[in-house]
């Protein structure tokens, strides 16, 4: 999936905002407030001096109109190694894929396109998406099984405003969605996810929704809760999703 403009667009207005708010430059916002680091594809570790971000900044002109900021952000954009935007993956089952964690732990994570042209939340795909629940679990644990390593030792983690949704709550084990807790990301496309529908094209809705609010906030700190949706970190045990599978 790639994002259209406007998604790109709304985190320029943002961070414009976000740079008044806190009186720091707009380069600063766009890197601690956006995700754009990211969809250049410059990785995770948000370096000022990374080349992607050092030669976009460079471009950059903090007195131009939004309308200018914009139209630079997307014609850099085009140059960038986008693809380098997604997150490693050790495994992919339909919809669903984990990537192996630092710590030893496993993130669960969520791609919402379908070979059928259907959502993938649609209630008639609920035996589908469980099915590759499954069998990721499945494979999981017979990795862990081979390294040695219990099923109750490890920790599926998953970040995302998608655990606010009950249709994909649903999806997953009663502990595991107990867990939830917001967490603060304005990096994250956990958070800014929730603006863009499975095409790339974005929910003008939830965008004209957060413009309007960060329009009437009066300090950086309420910026975070001018989205409607908080994105939700979560967690349990791999025996907490075999078990599920039982049941």
């Amino acid at each position: 999936m790639r994002p259209e403009r406007a998604f790109y667009d709304l985190q320029v207005r943002f961070a414009r905002r976000a740079a008044r708010l806190a009186d720091i430059p707009l380069a600063a916002a766009l890197l601690d407030c956006t995700n754009l680091y990211v969809r250049f594809g410059a990785g995770r570790t948000f370096d000022r001096s990374h080349p992607l971000w050092a030669a976009y900044v460079e471009g950059l002109d903090e007195h131009a109109s939004v309308a200018e900021q914009c139209e630079w952000t997307w014609r850099y954009l085009q140059r960038c190694p986008t693809h380098q935007g997604a997150p490693a993956v050790a495994l992919t089952v339909g919809c669903f894929s984990y990537a192996q964690e630092p710590h030893g732990g496993v993130r669960l994570h969520f791609n919402a396109q379908t070979d059928n042209g259907m959502s993938p939340l649609d209630p008639r795909q609920l035996a589908a998406r469980q099915g590759e629940l499954r069998m990721l679990v499945d494979h999981l644990r017979a990795q862990l099984r081979e390294s040695g390593r219990a099923s109750s030792d490890v920790l599926v983690h998953g970040t995302s405003w998608l655990y606010n949704v009950p249709a994909y709550r649903r999806l997953f084990p009663t502990a595991y969605i107990a867990s939830a807790q917001p967490v603060g990301r304005l990096r994250a496309l956990s958070l800014w996810g929730q603006f863009l529908d499975r095409n790339g094209c974005v929910r003008n809705d939830a965008a004209a929704m957060l413009l309007a609010r960060i329009d009437r906030a009066s300090a950086f700190a309420n910026l975070l809760s001018c989205f409607p949706l908080q994105a939700l970190a979560v967690h349990a045990s791999v025996k907490v999703f075999a078990h599920r599978k039982r049941t």
